[in-house]
């Protein structure tokens, strides 16, 4: 391994934050020092007070880092001068971690992204424009945050979003849940509906973008059945047409939901951070809206008005961070890297 190589390794740990120290989990510390021979063993200076998975991370990091694979054929990995030094850090009674640094690096870059976003919604919630006087003010400060994630998934590029269809929808669907809150703003002047409609839309296009591979037909079991009793709750208080629209809107949420959800893995080589952002920002979409449901059709739920809108918009901004991701099927990202 060459100087230049070593550095690289060195200013890659510095980009994730683990040149001085990093606390991996409880009582998990890796320590990173430099020394005049970037290849001697003293380079990872390891401190750990728990299980070995924590190097083992920083080694599967570092491996990526260099775009090489440090682990010789049999398992062990090469030493100061080419040599096999034993590697008991990769036996198979250790725990193998499966969350490459590679996704921390990821993340960390959207991060910068979406900071308008977060700005956007603490302009919301300190300003708290009273609901009872709708105005095109109250609507525009609503809709900033999601007009943010507009940008978000616009900053990652117009060619971006041409080459990924899963990327379009969503950003279509964020666009009808900008429509969907306007309507909202001015729900007690009749735009109900419409609002519940713009967000259909938004969910068709959502279940659209997650794709129907896997199938997972536990999960949609599971989900029907509860959707099912959760109608069933509502169902005294619905008079009208909103007896069906809002049997119609249950069925389009938990489908979306579904869709989010099938393709979750938390452990495996398939596993991808943009699957656990899209299972949790619909199943925090699902929260929201059933505390509209109960709030409008059931009985008054405290602090409504705020679990709505903080679920709502960790959703919505989990959802456009799924996106920024292919959402080919494993199979066929592993060929096309293959090739």
């Amino acid at each position: 391994m060459t100087l230049q190589e070593s550095r690289s390794v060195l200013e890659f740990f510095r980009g994730v934050g683990c040149w001085s120290s990093t606390q991996l989990g409880s009582q998990r510390t890796v320590t990173l020092a430099e020394c005049g021979d970037p290849w001697e063993p003293e380079l990872l200076q390891v401190t750990l007070t728990g299980p070995l998975w924590g190097l083992m991370l920083v080694l599967r990091g570092a491996e990526e880092a260099l775009g090489r694979d440090w682990a010789g054929q049999d398992g062990r990995s090469p030493g100061p001068r080419g040599d096999i030094i034993s590697a008991p850090l990769w036996a198979p009674e250790l725990p193998s971690p499966e969350f490459p640094l590679s996704c921390v690096l990821q993340v960390k870059s959207e991060g910068p992204k979406l900071v308008p976003f977060f700005k956007a919604t603490c302009v919301y919630f300190v300003l708290w424009l009273p609901s009872s006087s709708p105005s095109w003010v109250s609507a525009l400060i609503k809709c900033l945050p999601i007009f943010c994630l507009w940008v978000f998934l616009l900053a990652h590029g117009l060619g971006f979003l041409l080459a990924h269809p899963s990327a379009t929808r969503i950003f279509v669907g964020l666009v009808f849940s900008a429509l969907g809150d306007a309507f909202l703003i001015w729900q007690d002047q009749g735009y109900f509906v419409h609002g519940l409609l713009m967000f259909a839309v938004t969910h068709l296009l959502y279940s659209s973008a997650f794709g129907m591979r896997p199938l997972a037909l536990r999960t949609g079991l599971v989900l029907a059945v509860l959707s099912g009793l959760f109608y069933a709750l509502l169902y005294p208080g619905l008079t009208g047409a909103f007896t069906y629209l809002v049997g119609v809107y249950v069925a389009l949420i938990s489908f979306m939901g579904w869709r989010a959800m099938a393709g979750l893995r938390l452990v495996g080589a398939a596993w991808r951070w943009t699957e656990l952002a899209a299972g949790s920002g619909a199943l925090l979409f699902i929260v929201s809206d059933m505390t509209i449901a109960l709030d409008k059709f059931c009985f008054p739920v405290p602090y409504s008005r705020a679990l709505i809108m903080s679920t709502y918009y960790a959703a919505q901004m989990l959802i456009a961070l799924s996106a920024v991701e292919s959402r080919e099927p494993v199979e066929d990202c592993k060929l096309s890297k293959a090739n």
